[in-house]
């Protein structure tokens, strides 16, 4: 069966089957912060471009299967189209080191977020006209942020409509249901 292009992992079937795992476990290993697989390791399968994208495919799926806690059949319903000596081999590597790439993606998260709200303050403002329309009447929210990164306080300002405020109001409810935090 010849894989279909634009499949997940499809260019992988370039690779000799005693090779995958190898490349696997070091596409793990950079995700993890360590060193990724060479091109000049693979220069006799893949064309540098392709290189590329084969790195791009794999590491995206990895992200993906562990970000989304997919289960064992999950993940081999979207490896259909990958030969079975790969399957075999993406799913003992996943099955190895699912933790260590959890906790490397959880990383990623964390330094994301590292900024932390220290103090806001809000006013509620009614304009009543505007260079374009004479009367206008439309309430706005000014709210002032002071996020602290990397040691150092930042202030931020945001100008919202009703409606781009209620938009805040309901991803912050939604994110605090993610959370399971008790609203106060």
């Amino acid at each position: 069966m010849e894989p279909e292009e634009g499949t997940p992992l499809w260019r992988l079937q370039k690779l000799p089957a005693e090779l995958g795992p190898q490349l696997l476990h070091k596409i793990i290993d950079g995700i993890c912060g360590r060193a990724y697989p060479l091109y000049q390791d693979y220069h006799s399968v893949w064309e540098s471009k392709e290189w590329m994208h084969v790195l791009e495919d794999i590491i995206r799926f990895f992200k993906t299967v562990v970000g989304k806690t997919l289960s064992d059949e999950e993940i081999l319903q979207q490896l259909n189209q990958v030969n079975s000596f790969h399957q075999e081999a993406i799913m003992k590597c996943l099955k190895s080191r699912r933790e260590e790439l959890k906790q490397a993606l959880l990383g990623e998260v964390i330094d994301i977020s590292s900024a932390q709200l220290q103090d806001f303050d809000w006013q509620l403002k009614l304009a009543l006209s505007s260079d374009k329309i004479a009367t206008l009447q439309m309430p706005l929210l000014n709210l002032h942020l002071d996020v602290k990164e990397n040691g150092e306080v930042k202030p931020y300002s945001v100008e919202m409509s009703k409606e781009e405020l209620q938009s805040l109001i309901s991803s912050l409810e939604a994110a605090n249901k993610v959370l399971g935090l008790p609203l106060s």
